[in-house]
């Protein structure tokens, strides 16, 4: 390619369309994805910026059953410790809630930021290494919107211990968690992101996010 594509005006409305029916998915359908869309989408998520080209993000697929069980068990413990840190309404609002698609979703990615990789040779980072997080958090959000471009659900879930979970998945020791994501087809489609839908905390207006110095 000579020169930067032409992203029209459809293209534009396109993409805004992609970014507001990206939802957090916790109700997926049985069936696999497709190996190939798996890795356009894993490729994808590898175009993403990183602080210094230094690339730390690393994907684990989960797929071993009692790995899965051992992770599901890690978030019941952690998500009924959630709960009662709530005042007895708040926490019974909270129950209602379902927080995790672990048990049906086809796909289990954990995804790591490699703190101790000497690629990039430190560029961007001496002040600010949460930026080696910060690219892997990109690099997942272009993965969901690559997914929700193919019609898959992801989901996030953070209700985890991660030091049981990293040493469950036996992964080097300069491996920090980032995301434990559940991907596969949602049951349903919404507009509006589940929670709230359900009541648990309206969107903010976009305006009241801005500061002006």
């Amino acid at each position: 390619m000579t020169g930067a594509p032409d992203f029209d005006e459809t293209f534009r409305e396109h993409l805004a369309d992609l970014i507001a029916w990206r939802r957090d998915v916790r109700r997926f359908r049985g069936e696999p994805v497709p190996e190939a869309v798996l890795t356009e989408c894993l490729s994808l998520a590898c175009l993403s910026p990183s602080v210094g080209n230094s690339q730390p993000w690393r994907f684990v697929r989960v797929a071993e059953p009692d790995r899965r069980a051992a992770i599901l068990a890690n978030f019941a413990r952690c998500n009924e410790a959630a709960a009662a840190r709530y005042p007895d309404e708040r926490a019974a609002a909270y129950r209602r809630l379902k927080l995790e698609g672990l048990r049906e979703a086809p796909v289990h990615l954990a995804v790591f930021c490699d703190e101790g990789t000497e690629v990039g040779h430190g560029l961007g980072r001496a002040t600010m290494p949460e930026m080696l997080r910060y690219s892997v958090v990109l690099a997942i959000h272009t993965f969901w919107l690559a997914a929700r471009a193919h019609g898959i659900g992801v989901g996030w879930v953070s209700i985890l211990d991660p030091d049981p979970l990293t040493a469950l998945l036996a992964v080097p020791a300069e491996w920090r968690l980032v995301a434990y994501l559940c991907v596969g087809y949602p049951q349903e489609e919404h507009a509006d992101p589940e929670l709230v839908r359900h009541g648990w905390q309206q969107r903010l207006s976009p305006r009241s996010l801005l500061v002006e110095r």
